[in-house]
């Protein structure tokens, strides 16, 4: 019998209690895992465990699938129209809605991020994610192709089957919706799972979806390890497509294990590391905020964190000053405090790995202007950091750091500064501050990435599409354009009077 979630919050921004079960959700139900062992969930504030929840398996992997497999065959998928699909989805929505402080608080607990920023961005963002493809449930269409007057030529765009979805920790709400939206709008049927470190809105969710009325088997989620759980499903022979968020090492391994199984169909949405140019004509007051949002907010664990902030030389220590006062404003501290801008990293795994960027940056010469250490003696807590002086080739320049961490590099003019921008493997996300018009679209359609923004940054929409170019990734999340990868066409050839 799975363990039972409860935990009463008294925090300044939400107090309730909560209770839920914690055991892998498979075919509607709440089931332990087949070797009965739990992983801990840990606190980031202070490193202690929240609670436990059951830890899948390969043989867990094989019950999901053939679960997914018949509710394809049976109640989902091709059986169920895309009317049907859609009011499921606005339920769920509905539910979403109801639930939302409490789905922000788990974000809040188990991922560290602030209650106020989850609420406002992650679950609001997420509600409108299966929103949008609620509506698109009923308009996936093929077309009809003009041959000759004796034939009729049509496609069909037709679901794929059991989709697996693989999603990070950083976001882990939000990339629930972004994965679960297309696939459930398109008539697919999912094995999800949700990071180890972050799983408790991804069960909360759970439970909405049996209340909501999905059919059982529709949606199946395990919490698990990468190497076990991850593994299984992007190696499945059962598994027809799959759908992964993170960093690049991984996305490769899914990709491998993809190759080499059933050669499925595969999305991946990878890492970046993602310039942010700012000109001398460019409103410093609104630079210097969007950039302190850019690489700071959510901690920096941000697959499209502005990190390399290139300013130009007529405005450099101008910035400079007034981005490193930007900076020492920033409060960081208890994610349920209602003026906290920067909670903890997520685990302890994360800090260690960010703390040895930042020596990293100071062994090799470039200088800290402002935090490079921890904050408080307490949980997973770094000082927001700006590094100067800084080398092309150092790691802090080339590397997904993936924490609070940015540089600022001096640049001369628009030719210097776009080649410094596109020297990268990424490509993920690229922002230009500049009051010339021209020269912020020129500048944006030179870098190679798959989102530009000017004058503002991480400013996504569930109707415009996200991913990378390079080793950022393949395919695009969101929008019209998120739906190719959860339909396979079908070219019909009908005679109506060729004879032989």
């Amino acid at each position: 019998m799975p363990s039972t979630f409860a935990h009463e919050f008294n925090t300044p921004t939400f107090k309730a209690k909560v209770s839920f079960s914690t055991g892998l959700f498979i075919n509607g139900q709440f089931l332990d895992g087949s070797d009965n062992t739990t992983i801990d969930v840990i606190n980031p504030t202070n490193g202690k465990v929240i609670t436990s929840v059951s830890e899948g398996t390969s043989k867990d992997v094989d019950l999901a699938v053939d679960a997914a497999h018949k509710a394809f065959d049976t109640t989902w998928g091709l059986h169920a129209p895309g009317s049907q699909r859609s009011i499921l989805m606005s339920k769920l929505v509905a539910l979403m809605e109801k639930n939302a402080d409490e789905l922000a608080a788990l974000e809040a607990l188990d991922n560290g991020k602030t209650f106020n920023w989850a609420r406002n961005a992650d679950v609001a963002g997420a509600i409108d994610c299966i929103r949008y493809y609620a509506g698109w449930a009923d308009k996936v269409t093929g077309q009809v192709q003009e041959t000759t007057e004796d034939k009729l030529t049509y496609t069909r765009h037709e679901p794929i089957g059991v989709v697996g979805q693989i999603i990070p920790w950083n976001f882990p709400l939000l990339m629930m919706a972004w994965k679960l939206g297309p696939a459930l709008a398109c008539g697919n049927t999912i094995v999800l799972k949700p990071s180890e470190f972050t799983p408790l809105t991804a069960i909360r969710m759970c439970h909405l979806i049996n209340e909501a009325g999905f059919p059982p088997g529709v949606v199946n989620v395990l919490t698990g390890y990468g190497h076990t759980v991850g593994n299984a499903i992007s190696s499945h022979m059962k598994v027809e497509k799959v759908a992964f968020t993170g960093s690049t090492l991984v996305g490769r391994k899914i990709m491998e294990a993809a190759a080499k199984s059933n050669l499925k169909n595969v999305t991946l949405e990878l890492g970046g590391k993602s310039p942010n140019i700012i000109f001398d004509d460019a409103d410093i007051e609104q630079a210097v905020n969007w950039a302190a949002f850019g690489i700071f907010w959510n901690h920096g664990q941000t697959c499209c964190a502005g990190s390399r902030i290139y300013v130009q030389e007529g405005i450099h220590d101008e910035f400079l000053k007034r981005f490193t006062e930007k900076t020492r404003s920033l409060k960081v501290g208890d994610p349920f405090a209602p003026d906290t801008f920067q909670g903890p990293q997520v685990s302890e795994v994360q800090f260690n790995r960010i703390m040895s960027y930042i020596e990293s940056g100071k062994s090799a010469g470039a200088k800290v202007e402002i935090g490079g250490e921890r904050h408080g003696t307490e949980g997973f807590f770094i000082k927001p950091t700006i590094f100067t002086n800084v080398d092309p080739s150092m790691k802090i320049v080339q590397e997904e750091i993936f924490g609070p961490v940015g540089v600022v590099i001096k640049f001369k003019d628009e030719e210097d500064v776009i080649k410094q921008a596109n020297d990268t493997v990424y490509g993920l996300a690229a922002a230009v501050f500049t009051q010339n018009l021209n020269r912020a679209i020129n500048t944006a359609h030179r870098l190679k990435a798959g989102t530009a923004w000017i004058n503002c940054v991480n400013s996504l929409h569930s109707n415009v599409p996200f991913g990378g170019f390079k080793q950022s990734g393949i395919g695009r999340e969101l929008g019209e354009y998120a739906l190719s990868n959860y339909t396979s066409v079908k070219a019909v050839h009908v005679n109506l009077g060729h004879r032989m």
